[in-house]
């Protein structure tokens, strides 16, 4: 529902009967408990433009993986964390969320948040979890994805989403959490996974800053960022993903833990494009369109767009990919197996979705596509300089 501008209590009211309608279809007016405003926020840490503007400069968007690349394991979750057959139980945090993904935050019981993205037969959960891992595999930075068994929420709504939405279109926790949070009762998630962001601080001068890729030329391997090679691998990355929701808020700027400096400043940033949800397709998770889309505005002169993408490419402007980025990026894919890329497609889940057509539930269908994407850039070269 849009509320009206310039109306305040008309807006307002709007927004209490949008909630109120909310509340009585999920049923959750009648637990009592916590006052959800007694929890406290998040801190919030701002630099100044000036430092923020250095911390881009010298970001890292690529380091040489762990592993040797063909020696990934891509049908497992990140190592050394939650496994497949988890269940994991976390307390419901009612700070607010952003996005059109079901999801929520989640306190484990040491004390961390983590995020917790819902809903079956969402292509998001299952894009996010193969981009994540080919990401990092690559040996490009992203946060980690977890698909577990189960998710048991102390405290949550049964819509934990929808009352968020209502508390952040209408600023009225009476009305979105009637009663307080029961954190007695116990809602479990059957299809969702956890998200656990890359460890340290986000580096940016107003809210939400994040960056927008217009911005990435920005990077000067003279003050420590990474190559003009690497740069180009990482955009050339992003179109091979069909990364288009990539609004500066879908990447992010990080200082890793460690790497503080003095007022702010970091010693080793890194970029990463943080929500990958809108991939692999467009829109998202859709084996034709991601087949039919080129890697290429231009072959001849390696130039890539995303203009004929939604939002018109977003903040993705034209760029030219120098060869030694395009020779950067090929020289990662080609390490890739059949077999990895097969367990890459399957154990995200993405051949198991329900909307999809009859051919994108084939494996081998998805596999092909990826390999066509990868020629594409192998025939193109060598980029003009």
């Amino acid at each position: 529902m849009k509320l009206i501008k310039g109306d305040r209590r008309r807006a307002r009211a709007a927004g209490l009967v949008w909630a109120v309608a909310i509340v009585a279809a999920s049923g959750c007016g009648t637990d009592h408990s916590a006052d959800p405003g007694t929890v406290p926020k998040a801190p919030t840490v701002r630099v100044e433009p000036a430092v923020r503007e250095g911390a881009l400069a010298s970001a890292r968007v690529w380091q040489a993986p762990a592993l040797p690349i063909s020696q990934a394991n891509l049908a497992v979750n990140p190592r050394g964390e939650f496994s497949p057959d988890d269940e994991v139980s976390c307390r419901f945090n009612p700070k607010k969320v952003g996005g059109t993904t079901p999801k929520f935050n989640c306190d484990l019981p040491g004390g961390e948040t983590i995020k917790i993205k819902y809903g079956r037969g969402n292509p998001e959960l299952n894009a996010e979890v193969a981009a994540t891992r080919l990401l990092v595999a690559l040996g490009f930075h992203a946060d980690r994805m977890f698909v577990v068994r189960r998710v048991r929420c102390a405290g949550c709504p049964p819509f934990p989403f929808q009352a968020l939405r209502c508390l952040d279109r209408v600023d009225v926790q009476a009305a979105c959490f009637p009663g307080g949070l029961d954190y007695d009762r116990v809602v479990d998630f059957d299809a969702a996974v956890v998200e656990r962001r890359i460890p340290g601080r986000v580096i940016e001068a107003s809210p939400d800053q994040g960056w927008g890729w217009f911005e990435v030329g920005k990077i000067d391997p003279a003050r420590g960022g990474s190559s003009r090679s690497e740069v180009d691998a990482f955009r050339l990355m992003a179109v091979f993903l069909a990364h288009w929701d990539n609004k500066d808020a879908n990447q992010r700027l990080i200082c890793p833990t460690g790497a503080d400096g003095p007022e702010g400043a970091c010693t080793a940033p890194i970029a990463i494009m943080q929500d990958l949800g809108a991939t692999f397709g467009p829109t998202k998770v859709n084996l034709h369109n991601w087949r039919q889309g080129r890697i290429w505005k231009d072959s001849a002169s390696c130039l890539v767009s995303m203009e004929h993408l939604p939002w018109g490419g977003g903040t993705f402007p034209e760029a030219k990919i120098s060869d030694a980025g395009r020779q950067h990026l090929l020289g990662l894919l080609e390490q890739l197996t059949d077999a990895q890329l097969r367990d890459l497609f399957e154990s995200s889940g993405i051949t198991k979705l329900e909307q999809v057509s009859a051919e994108s539930r084939r494996v081998e269908a998805w596999v092909a596509a990826f390999k066509d994407r990868v020629k594409q850039i192998r025939d193109a070269g060598p980029c003009p300089s």
